[in-house]
């Protein structure tokens, strides 16, 4: 079973769970998705919890609900490019953020950054 953060409601974790599928193509455009109570069985939550998660992504424009069919992702590749961005953009904030308080200048940074990738570039890890 998977655990949820305390700090953060189960919902948006949950949203944020989808959100990486779809970007890392786990969940294709147009895909179904599981039931709302398939999905709250699955990661043992309410399925209150689960039918919030699908409104804020479909309110997102990343779900589409398709009256007596279910929730898909949406096939507006737009919508998903957009998504993809956003993850990226709030990954790099937080990151740089921590490293910043953390005392590190943006050219440590970049270079240790750009050493850890040339190492998995090279398969060193």
């Amino acid at each position: 079973m998977e655990e949820f953060n305390a700090s953060k409601p189960i919902y948006l974790q949950l949203a944020d769970r989808i959100k990486r599928q779809i970007v890392s193509n786990e969940l294709k455009s147009g895909e179904r998705l599981p039931s709302v109570r398939d999905m709250g069985l699955k990661y043992s939550v309410n399925p209150n919890t689960i039918q919030r998660t699908y409104s804020e992504l479909e309110r997102e424009g990343i779900l589409e609900t398709r009256r007596g069919h279910g929730t898909f992702v949406t096939e507006k590749e737009g919508h998903l490019t957009q998504q993809r961005e956003n993850l990226k953009n709030e990954q790099i904030l937080t990151f740089v953020q921590v490293m910043q308080e953390m005392g590190y200048s943006s050219y440590e940074i970049i270079s240790g950054v750009q050493d850890h990738l040339n190492k998995i570039d090279k398969g060193d890890e």
